[in-house]
Formats: C-alpha cells, structure tokens, sequence
C-alpha cells in the first residue's frame, strides 16, 4: 500500500462523513463539497493502485 492509496481512502472516508452531515443538517453545499471529496479521494487510491501495479510489474520483469 502506497500513500496514494492511504491519503485517497482518508478523502473518501472525510468525504462521506460531510456529505452525511450535510444531509443531516440540509446543508446542500456541505453535502457537494463531500461528495466532491468522496469523488478526488476515489481518483487518489486509483492512482495508488496503479502506481502500485506498475511497481509489482516491473519487479516481475
């Protein structure tokens, strides 16, 4: 696991935490900006994992 995929899975979890609140409290912009988040943290662990795929092929190679 790289840190790719660390920070990635942390913006996910914060991201999930705003939008729930957000719709808890009715707050549209909170509940954007969280599943905006969610989003950039999904796109960061992709990254990481193929950051890390690459690193597992060429070790083969």
């Amino acid at each position: 696991m790289n840190k790719d995929q660390v920070k990635g899975g942390l913006e996910k979890a914060k991201g999930s935490v705003k939008e729930t609140v957000g719709k808890a409290v009715g707050n549209e912009k909170l509940q954007a900006e969280g599943a905006a988040d969610k989003t950039a943290g999904a796109v960061q662990k992709k990254v990481g994992d193929v950051k890390d795929a690459v690193k597992t092929l060429t070790k083969k190679a």
